[in-house]
């Protein structure tokens, strides 16, 4: 009959956005790096409270999940959004709406539609990613296109990513380089180096606690060890 699940959780429009991205959601190469709330408050970006979930349950490769948040009257909390993807062989594909209903001082609501898919040939995997974000009067748009390659225990990674949309200050590319190395099926050497070049009026950055100047450039190298508990 499927799952239910409750409590803090992620929202299905965030998943779309680290399974189909190489490097994640964490770190300097992740494409969420150019992607913006628009200022609307809402913070369901990534995960939402208090939410009630719905998991379909294996259905020969179909995969999806509801999901709702009352918010309890918290400001950019009060939440709704569904995926449903398919994934069979060397094909994984997935789309996913989510919409943070006008709360507190927002303006209007703000909705979130991605759509991300994922191909393997042998050892290598080609991935792509869209999506779009409104709010009030803005919007914006981000692309990605990434690849991974798997040689033995090593796995080299590269992703482009573009976003535009209705302000200068949204316009941004990325381009990440990686290389992972696993020592055992939970413990795994990597490293990560990512650009940024901002558009005139952005000041997207790489994260890692660095800022940007807007219209500057951006970037970062990690390395790390990750351990999966």
């Amino acid at each position: 009959f499927g799952e239910i699940r409750l409590g803090r959780d992620y929202t299905p429009s965030f998943w779309n956005y680290t399974i189909f991205d190489p490097f994640g959601t964490n770190g300097p190469g992740s494409m969420l790096n150019l992607v913006s709330t628009l200022g609307s408050g809402a913070v369901t970006l990534v995960r939402d409270n208090s939410t009630v979930g719905y998991f379909l349950p294996a259905m020969g490769g179909l995969y999806g999940q509801l999901q709702m948040a009352a918010g309890q009257g918290l400001q950019g909390q009060k939440y709704q959004g569904g995926r449903l993807g398919y994934a069979a062989g060397p094909l994984n594909v997935a789309a996913a709406y989510g919409k943070t209903s006008q709360t507190g001082a927002m303006v209007d609501g703000y909705t979130d539609k991605n759509i991300g898919a994922s191909y393997a040939f042998g050892p290598a995997t080609l991935i792509g990613q869209y999506s779009k974000r409104d709010y009030s009067s803005l919007d914006q748009k981000t692309w990605l296109i990434a690849g991974t390659y798997a040689i033995g225990a090593s796995t080299l990674k590269a992703s482009f990513t573009k976003s535009n949309g209705s302000s200068s200050a949204l316009q941004a590319k990325q381009w990440a380089v990686g290389y992972q190395y696993d020592m055992s099926k939970r413990t795994a050497l990597y490293t990560t180096y990512s650009s940024i070049s901002n558009d005139t009026g952005a000041a997207m950055n790489v994260g890692l606690g660095l800022g940007s100047v807007a219209g500057g450039k951006s970037q970062g190298l990690v390395l790390g060890v990750r351990h999966a508990f």
